[in-house]
This record gives structure tokens, sequence and C-alpha cells, in this order.
């Protein structure tokens, strides 16, 4: 006859009695869980790990140093054996089944009268996984944590049924790779109703969305450069209005060089909520994806990240470059393929060497990569040449000629 199988169910133990028997490595891993459930526990156990013990010691839990005593379950609604005294957690487990406490054994699952299912836990959603028949720790952790990292990276998209709260969120989605997005990032993205998109954003992203999410191309919105994000800021509020999750993704980090903070300011102003995702910055990732450490022991102590779409001659650029030219650390340039010639020019003329390494990485982290070096003194004619083009990030400094290997993509 098939053996019936347990029957799930979520336990709410908060101010409830919760002994635990032995303070051994069991006990260490399921203890947080059980003190974040605001359960009343008491430990009973002569010995402890030092995490055990520093649980007792902050008062998340009172511990009994002694041995099992018949009678500590009285009053308990749930019950950890996880001694390595066998005779006494056979002892326990009886006293558990003649008081009708739901009991856990580590040592004999057969003789328990509950389990512990993997758990794992995601923006408010519990996972638990048993397997059938006899426990099977290791299928029910792996089937836990594909769930869980589905739910967190949108691959499993489990949407909200209940009203949301109309907002936006602001998501960094990246250097460029799809992968490169964060976690928090990708599952919003699974989640939203309407996504207004950057040209430098991850695109690939875009083609997993459900065919009902609306995307807009935020690169084509009309009206010029001010118009175009003031339009922007418009289609974030409409949406937001109409009751929809919006989300605004971005390339690299919304706050660096992204404008993320006046569209910030934009929804506050209209009362619109809103959630920043921070993302990886292309001025650290493509410099490193293209085998360039921005920083490194003894060559540099210093980066410092700079927009160069405004010339240096220009009357509206806020860049102190006769300091720029003094630094000895590393120089990244973001937006500056089409005045590097400019700026490399204005660098040596405040005294930077003209035989500094130069590296501009075009399309960094995408299939697309492709890196070019020179010299900051030839590397106006090289950007010609060599026909760079944007989006490509450009390094100036001696980290360039760092090392010869080229990390794996």
């Amino acid at each position: 006859m098939a053996e019936h199988p347990a029957y799930p169910v979520g336990l709410r133990l908060t101010g409830r009695r919760v002994v635990v028997i032995g303070g051994g490595q069991v006990a260490q891993r399921r203890l947080p869980a059980l003190i974040a459930a605001g359960a009343d526990i008491v430990l009973v156990s002569p010995s402890a790990t030092p995490s055990v013990e520093a649980m007792a010691d902050t008062g998340e839990i009172t511990w009994h140093r002694r041995p099992y005593e018949d009678g500590d379950l009285a009053d308990a609604w749930y019950a950890l054996v996880a001694s390595s005294d066998t005779e006494a957690n056979e002892r326990a487990s009886a006293e558990a089944e003649r008081h009708r406490v739901w009991c856990v054994r580590s040592d004999d699952a057969s003789q328990a009268t509950a389990w512990t299912p993997a758990t794992g836990r995601s923006e408010g959603v519990t996972v638990a996984v048993l397997t059938g028949g006899a426990p099977d720790p290791r299928r029910t952790a792996a089937v836990r944590d594909a769930v869980v990292e589905g739910l967190r990276d949108g691959t499993l998209v489990a949407p909200h049924h209940r009203t949301r709260t109309p907002g936006v969120a602001l998501v960094g989605g990246g250097p460029g790779d799809p992968d490169l997005i964060t976690v928090r990032g990708r599952r919003l993205l699974a989640e939203a109703d309407v996504v207004i998109a950057d040209r430098l954003g991850p695109r690939d992203l875009l083609d997993e969305l459900p065919p009902h999410v609306e995307v807009i191309d935020a690169a084509k919105i009309p009206y010029g450069r001010f118009m175009a994000q003031e339009a922007i800021n418009n289609a974030l509020i409409e949406h937001a209005k109409a009751g929809k999750a919006v989300v605004r993704l971005k390339g690299g980090d919304p706050y660096v060089f992204g404008r993320g903070m006046e569209e910030l300011q934009a929804l506050a102003e209209a009362g619109i909520a809103c959630t920043v995702v921070p993302g990886i910055s292309s001025s650290i990732s493509v410099p490193g994806a293209a085998g360039i450490p921005v920083t490194h022991r003894g060559v540099a102590h210093e980066f410092t990240v700079v927009s160069g779409h405004v010339a240096p001659d220009d009357a509206r650029s806020l860049v102190d470059w006769e300091a720029l030219a003094r630094l000895t650390g590393t120089l990244v340039i973001l937006m500056g393929v089409d005045k590097i010639g400019a700026i490399a020019r204005t660098l040596i003329a405040h005294g930077k060497n003209p035989d500094t390494p130069v590296a501009l990485v075009q399309e960094g982290t995408t299939a697309a990569q492709r890196r070019v070096d020179a010299t900051l003194a030839t590397v106006g004619e090289t950007v010609t040449t060599q026909d760079v083009r944007p989006p490509a990030v450009i390094v100036i400094g001696d980290v360039v000629a760092v090392g010869s290997a080229r990390p794996t993509t």
C-alpha cells in the first residue's frame, strides 16, 4: 500500500512556545527561521555551537544548559528534536506524541510527525518544497532553489492579481549584456505593464516580455533633447496614474549620467511612488570586460568618471580638465567618442604625458564588443582610422597596459 503524502501547512508561531532539543549544527540552521517567525523559543541542550550561543546571549532564544528531561515539551506548539543523544531524541519524540505536539526529528524522519520543507523567500512569497514519500533533502533543495531563483530573476513570472499600488521603477539595466541586470531589476521588468526603454538598455530582455506589455522606445520620443526628457517624464506619470506598473529601463545605472534624478523629481512632484534599482555602471564593468581594472595595486589608487559629451572648450563644460591632467590615477570617459581628440589635446596641454595608454571599448559586454588601443597622442586619429563609434567607454591611464590577459565571456 502506497504511503500517504505529507499534508503541507504553514505554521503561525508568533508568540508560541517552540522547544528545540540539541544545540548543534541542525539547530544553528533551523533557529534563524524560527526566530524570524516570532516564536518563543526554548533550547534544551548541555552545549551549543558559538552561533547558537550568540542567539541566547542576545536574548533571541532561552537556553536551558542541560540534557532533555521529561516535561520539557509541556505547552509547546512545535518541537525540533536534533540532539546527538538517540535515546533522548526517542523520549522527546514520545512526549511530543503524547501531548500532540508537532515534532521534527533530525536523526530519524520516519519517526517524526512533521517534516521541515526546503524553504526560500522572494519579495514576500515563501516557497516550501516537500518530496513525496521519505524526504529527499537534495531534491527538495534543488527544486526550491530553481523556483526561488526564477521568481527573483523574473524568468518565472508570477504576476500580482490583487490591487497594486501604481508606481514607477527606475531600473538600471547594466552595460548591455542581459545577464548583468540585477535580480531585482529583472523581476520588476517581468511584472511590468509598461516599459519605457533607453537605446542603451539591455534590449534582449524586451523580447522576453509577455505580449500584453507595452514597450515605449524612449530614443524615439520626439521634440529634441530637452523636450524628449519632458515627454519621457510625462509618459511615466501618465501610465502610472492609469494604474499601470511602469518600468523605466535605463542603461548602466540611473544616476550615472542617466538623468534618473530628473525623472524621480518629476514623479515626486506628481505624487507618484518611485523605486530606484541601481545598475552596474559601464564605467567599471566595460573596462573590466575588456581586461582593464580601473584600479590596480601599485598603479592606480583612484579612478575618475567624466562625461565627455561637452568639449573642454565649451562654455557649458563643468569639468576641471586641468585638475584631471594632474591626477595619476585612471580616467574613464563616457559619451566622449566624438570629443576625444579635443579632450586628449587639452589633457596634454595641461601636462598629461602624451604616451599615456588609452583604450576604447565599443559595445562593451555585448557580442559586438571591440577594444581599440592607442595613446593620448594618437587617440584622436585612431578613433577616425579605426572607425570607433558610440557607445564606447574610454579608459586613460597606466591600467590599460596592466597584463595582457583578456577575460572570457
